[in-house]
Order: C-alpha cells, then structure tokens, then sequence
C-alpha cells in the first residue's frame, strides 16, 4: 500500500488550473477553491468536480443541483485564498468579489479566465469524496489570456498563449 504522505507528494508534482467552484439556488450560495477538475466529455460537453462530503458546503451543491467552474486568471490567486479560508463566511466570500448569475442560478465571477455555468446530472461516491459529473449549459469568456496553475505546491501563473475561440 502506498503511503499517504508519498501519494500527497506525488500529486503535488501534478500542476493543475486552479478553479473556485460555486453554486446558488433554493440551498443558499456556496464557494469553495478546487484543483480536482477535469474534463470527461465534448458530446454532451460534460465536467467532473471532486468534492469532500465533509465540507460545511457540500449540502448546498449537492441540494441546488448547479454549479460554475470559474477557472482563475494568473492575476486572481487571491480569491484563491478567499475561497478556501475557512474563517470567511460564505456571504463575506461573494460580498469582496463581484460575480453575476448565469443560466443556472450559480456565480460566475467576474473576470475568471472562463466559466462553466453546469447542472449536476451524476454524483458518484468515492472514499471521502463526491464526484460531480456536470453537463455545461453556458460558458463565458473573461478578457484574460493567461491562467493560474498549482504545482510543487506553489501558485504559478501560465500565459502568452495565443488563444483559439471558435
């Protein structure tokens, strides 16, 4: 058996983009920082989201059914750290950020590099974790070209690309 501390180490060498996962509806209004996000499929175009079932947020994600992927700009690693600051409540978090709703009911914030706006259509359960399997029903764009990426457990800003919308 692999011992925790080498598989969390090894996993600090996987660089991943750094998202704030949200949600809104009828539960109340959730956000919290996230790297376990992935991509499963273009047809329909569908996400996954991992999520600890012991987080204080984890009944308003799963009883609003929604959710938006905001993957950060290189310049937002702040809210980064607001969105994992378990000492920030959940209104504060939205109050220092601006953010509006997309289709549905979940924020989008402002200026994230780009945003999946997603209904929850699957949850799996795994160890500690739900896994969220969540089909896009809108995307916006922010102005930013360049992302935030974590890796050797340190922030680190990726750019210069040129990129190709369709």
């Amino acid at each position: 058996m692999v011992d925790i501390n080498a598989f969390r180490d090894g996993m600090a060498m996987l660089a991943s983009a750094v998202t704030v996962v949200t949600t809104g509806g009828p539960q109340g209004q959730a956000g919290f920082t996230a790297t376990a996000v992935s991509s499963v499929t273009d047809q329909p175009p569908t996400l996954l989201v991992c999520m600890n079932r012991g987080s204080y947020a984890h009944p308003m994600f799963t009883g609003n059914g929604t959710l938006c992927v905001n993957v950060l700009a290189s310049d937002q690693q702040s809210l980064s750290g607001l969105f994992a600051d378990r000492n920030v409540t959940m209104d504060e978090r939205f109050a220092r950020v601006g953010w509006q709703a997309l289709d549905t009911g979940s924020p989008a914030l402002d200026d994230a590099l780009v945003s999946f706006d997603c209904r929850i259509v699957h949850t799996a359960e795994f160890g500690s974790h739900s896994v969220f399997f969540c089909e896009v029903e809108a995307i916006r764009r922010g102005g930013a070209s360049d992302g935030l990426v974590y890796f050797a457990r340190r922030y680190h800003g990726v750019g210069d690309a040129d990129v190709v919308t369709a």
